[in-house]
């Protein structure tokens, strides 16, 4: 059975979680003004998958029947300058979960709840590629700069990694419908 304090700490995550999809409609909307297309996609898409996660924890605590407490999310910053400072702030941000994550995990395991320490093992596996994934789209703009070349051929990709995503979740989706 899942304990009062774990319940709280799952949901002080599901509001960082919130909080992570409002942090990527921001950038999604800055880089939508800047007329990045495909980075903007993928910054929607990254705001569809952050709620997801906010779901699933919602999901976990009120299966547990344990107390639910929502919290006023706060609002994402204004602004966050070029493309590749969107993504150094969207890599710093990451790490800021997944350093959650880990904390939830060792609180589990503290307590001997086992349930909890395996329903959060898909989010310890999940932040392991979320930093990948940022990283190395990092990787690509700090080879290419902020060069309209290089931009417009990684805004390309992170368009059709947007597509992925969405197709992804739509079939995560079907089979959790079931």
């Amino acid at each position: 059975m899942i304990s009062q304090d774990t319940a709280a700490l799952i949901g002080a995550q599901i509001n960082r979680e919130l909080y992570s999809g409002y942090f990527y409609l921001g950038l999604s909307a800055q880089a939508e003004i800047a007329n990045l297309k495909g980075a903007a996609s993928w910054f929607m898409a990254k705001h569809s998958e952050e709620m997801a996660h906010a779901m699933k924890m919602y999901r976990y605590l009120l299966d547990q029947d344990a107390p639910l407490r929502l919290e006023t999310i706060a609002a994402p910053p204004p602004e966050s300058g070029s493309v590749l400072q969107m993504f150094e702030a969207t890599l710093a941000h990451e790490r800021e979960v997944t350093s959650a994550i880990n904390d939830l995990v060792d609180h589990a395991l503290s307590e001997k709840d086992h349930a909890t320490g395996i329903f959060l093992h898909w989010f310890v596996t999940e932040q392991i590629e979320e930093e990948a994934t940022v990283n190395d789209i990092l990787g690509r703009l700090r080879l290419f700069g902020e060069k309209s070349e290089g931009l417009l051929m990684i805004d390309n990709e992170l368009g059709q990694k947007a597509k992925q995503m969405a197709q992804s979740a739509a079939v995560d989706s079907a089979a959790g419908a079931g």
